[in-house]
């Protein structure tokens, strides 16, 4: 393995090259750990069409679910950003849709987080309000509040997130307008409350709170591997 300046460092795992954080408590939330490969002795036929492996009929591993297939029903080679590897790897179909579609999440929404939103932040059951901008962290792991204040929360410590909408959006439908979080606070077990509602540019925010509805599948997604 070798080292590389941002903090991260270069493995071979058996399915690859992946770029991981040099401490692992560090890791995105949004990211999975690679699953056990299924033992060759335990698979003599493809998973997905029952195919029999021979000399010629060779055997191969979906990088994602770990399961034997035939090059045949394992012949994608897609990129797999939630562990990190650092080229396209190989997966069966169903995993190969899925990866594609988290490509959308990491090239599209995932850029918003970052950019962040502006929205009226009220903490708890105070009657005070304060407009803050609200992004997510380079490593992913928390949502930074900043306005005359600044507050962290931690994903990892989010127990529930509720998008709020309103019927504002071309057409008569609903349009994400607000989150309401429920999370623990760093070296607290009481739950805090989190209520953040869009600012002026209620379009930036409604794209941001859409992404971070995204975010919360992929997060809840990792935490129930």
């Amino acid at each position: 393995m070798s080292s590389v300046p941002d903090g991260k460092k270069l493995i071979r795992s058996p399915s690859g090259l992946r770029m991981v954080p040099e401490n692992g408590a560090f890791s995105s939330p949004f990211s999975l750990d690679e699953p056990q490969w299924v033992p060759d002795k335990e698979c003599p036929r493809c998973m997905q069409c029952d195919t029999k492996f021979d000399f010629i009929k060779r055997k191969h591993h979906c990088r994602r679910c770990g399961r034997c297939f035939c090059d045949k029903c394992c012949s994608k080679k897609v990129p797999l950003q939630r562990m990190c590897f650092v080229d396209p790897v190989r997966q069966c179909a169903e995993c190969s849709l899925v990866s594609q579609k988290e490509m959308e999440f990491y090239d599209k929404q995932l850029k918003v987080l970052l950019g962040g939103g502006t929205f009226v932040v009220t903490l708890g059951t105070s009657e005070k309000s304060e407009t803050m901008t609200c992004r997510l962290s380079n490593n992913h792991r928390y949502l930074f509040l900043d306005g005359e204040s600044h507050f962290e929360v931690e994903l990892s410590r989010i127990s529930s997130m509720q998008i709020l909408t309103d019927g504002t959006s071309p057409g008569g439908g609903s349009r994400a307008s607000g989150m309401l979080l429920h999370y623990k606070p760093m070296g607290s077990q009481d739950v805090q409350q989190l209520r953040m509602e869009a600012a002026d540019d209620k379009k930036v925010a409604s794209l941001w709170l859409s992404a971070m509805h995204k975010a919360a599948k992929l997060l809840y997604e990792a935490r129930d591997q």
